[in-house]
This record gives structure tokens, sequence and C-alpha cells, in this order.
């Protein structure tokens, strides 16, 4: 894999200490070390992703019904949801931006993050919130399984790992949904994933080279 250019860089820092800084805010909260009391309840009101806004609830302010379609993405449940989706945020992106650059990285991360809130607006039972940034990182992977499917299709190569890939992915979601007690919200990582896949597609320079 090529080395990360400096713009790169910047932006996968850029959202792991956005992401960081958030959630140790809303951690020290809870243990009483800063104020004010119920921070993590208060900034998940406003900045989480909640279904109801969409259809009669009444939104903490106007826009919320919209930026809810971005902000849940920065938000985390706790210190390991956070760890675990930085560290997969790292690993993910650097495939990304050695593709397509930061530029299309960006395009990416932000279209998958609208995927994944639409997969859960269509599909979630309820009226759960959601919060994470699971739904552009399975979009990232997404894009990364979609590239890899061109070029081994390109060049003649099996198309059993990409297959091998969703498998694994599909069993990962049903453990991990098993383990959560059906707390996992699946249908954000789905509606990331298929956005990630098709948006991969459609900004891939390669693609184009080989049409």
């Amino acid at each position: 894999m090529a080395p990360l250019t400096r713009q790169g860089s910047t932006i996968l820092w850029g959202l792991i200490v956005l992401c960081a800084a958030l959630e140790l805010s809303l951690f020290l909260s809870d243990q009483a070390i800063i104020g004010p009391d119920r921070l993590r309840q208060v900034v998940y009101d406003y900045g989480g992703f909640w279904p109801g806004l969409l259809d009669n609830w009444r939104p903490n302010y106007p826009a919320q019904p919209w930026t809810m379609f971005i902000t849940y993405g920065f938000l985390h449940s706790g210190p390991a949801h956070l760890i675990v989706n930085m560290i997969t945020l790292w690993s993910l992106g650097r495939g990304v931006l050695a593709r397509v650059g930061a530029w299309g990285f960006a395009l990416l991360y932000i279209a998958t993050l609208l995927g994944g809130a639409a997969g859960f607006a269509l599909l979630a039972p309820g009226l759960r919130p959601m919060v994470g940034a699971s739904g552009a990182l399975f979009g990232l992977l997404g894009g990364l399984l979609a590239w890899s499917y061109v070029d081994r299709f390109t060049y003649n190569e099996g198309l059993w790992p990409i297959g091998r890939a969703l498998l694994f992915l599909l069993a990962l979601n049903l453990i991990l949904w098993w383990a959560m007690d059906g707390q996992l919200a699946w249908q954000t990582h789905l509606g990331g994933f298929i956005t990630g896949w098709v948006v991969a597609m459609l900004i891939d320079p390669r693609a184009a080279e080989n049409g």
C-alpha cells in the first residue's frame, strides 16, 4: 500500500481526533469530572439519529431532521465503541486514500454517512436513536470490495475472495446482532455498504480507464 500523503493523513487524523474529542468529553461528563450533568444525553438529543424526527417529532432546532444524517456519525456509545471504529477507520481509510485520493475519500465518506442513516431510517424497527461511524466504515469497506471486484474481473482472476468477504460480513453482523441482544444497527451497516459500493464504482478512475 502506498504511503499516506500529507493531505490524506490530515483527513484521517482529523476525523479520529474529532470523534475522540467528542467521546472524551462525554466520558468525562459521565464520570462527573466535567459538567454539565447528562451531557451525553443532551448531545445525543441534538446530534444522534432519531427516526421519529422524520415523522411527527418536534426537533430541537429547525435543521435537525437533516443535520442528523451527518452528526450521528461523529458520536459513539462509549470508549470501546470509539476505539474499535477508529482503528477500523485508520485501516480502511488508507486503502481508500491510496485508490482515489483525499477528495475521493471525502466524497465516499460523506455519501456513506448519508447512506447508513438512510438504511437505518428505512429498515430499523421502532424509534430508538442511533450513533456511530460504522455506517461510513462499512461504506469504505464496500468501496474497497467494489474496487477489488473490478480489478479481479478485469484481470480474469477468481471472484471467490469477494464472495467470501461478503459471507464473512454477513456472519459477523449476525453474530454481533445476537451478542448485542438485537441492539446492533445492522441497517446502518447495510445502507452504508451498498452506498459505498455504488459510489466507489462511480468515482474510481481505474474503472473509467478500463471502460
